[in-house]
């Protein structure tokens, strides 16, 4: 089996924003949100070419303390954008995020590193980084979906309980799809990563199992969380 990837030239990594410069001057010509997805389009870039730096020394430690630092990192941020939807963003809010996620991403993250990997040592950069990006990006897609849709309802004057309801069933729509379409419509990006690396299709196959369940895992722990702060206080 081929195990060497193709590079990608800077003439196809320009080719690839085609698709999305459709996208925009649809959205340009529609007036819908086009300066957001602009600015959204070019951080993209900006982080991913920074991050495939900074983590070329972050791969080589051997300090748990600056993993430890790069995860608090991403916990802020991933929070941070998590309550980007809501109407009046409070410190209150960014700190129950910031729980929620926590709560979800970290336990979810120990089971799959520490248990099921068994990664050595335990702190292992390359295993850890990714994995904690995956889950912590699920729970906050989760947990921003949960917040949107548990203030919509709470605004239109659904109790407490029908309006947990109704926004965790919305959190989770994205990943029980995907639940639904992995290995029938697609082949997810670490399952395709891992294949294009020359790594056996079963063991693929393995991994990506473990990345679903995890998915969902700290996706639903997460929203369940969030929604919970929300409980009315008697």
């Amino acid at each position: 089996m081929n195990t060497v990837i193709p590079e990608i030239s800077w003439q196809g990594l320009l080719l690839a924003f085609s698709p999305t410069a459709i996208v925009i001057m649809i959205m340009l010509a529609w007036r819908s949100i086009a300066g957001t997805a602009i600015y959204a389009t070019v951080r993209m870039l900006l982080q991913l070419l920074l991050i495939g730096y900074v983590l070329i020394y972050v791969f080589e430690t051997d300090s748990w303390m600056l993993i430890a630092i790069v995860l608090l990192v991403m916990l802020s941020a991933s929070s941070w954008i998590a309550t980007r939807i809501l109407n009046g963003r409070t410190w209150r809010a960014y700190l129950q995020t910031l729980a929620a996620i926590a709560l979800g991403g970290l336990l979810t993250l120990a089971i799959v590193t520490q248990l099921v990997i068994n990664i050595s040592p335990w702190f292992s950069p390359r295993y850890m980084v990714p994995l904690a990006g995956m889950i912590f990006a699920g729970s906050m897609n989760a947990v921003s979906l949960a917040a949107e849709r548990f203030q919509a309802e709470s605004s239109s004057g659904s109790s407490y309980r029908e309006a947990r309801r109704i926004a965790l069933q919305t959190a989770l729509i994205p990943i029980i799809n995907s639940l639904f379409a992995v290995g029938v419509v697609a082949l997810p990006g670490m399952m395709t990563g891992q294949i294009l690396s020359g790594v056996s299709p079963l063991v693929a196959a393995q991994y990506q199992i473990v990345v679903m369940t995890m998915l969902f895992g700290s996706a639903g722990i997460s929203a369940s969380c969030y929604l919970y702060f929300q409980r009315p206080r008697s």
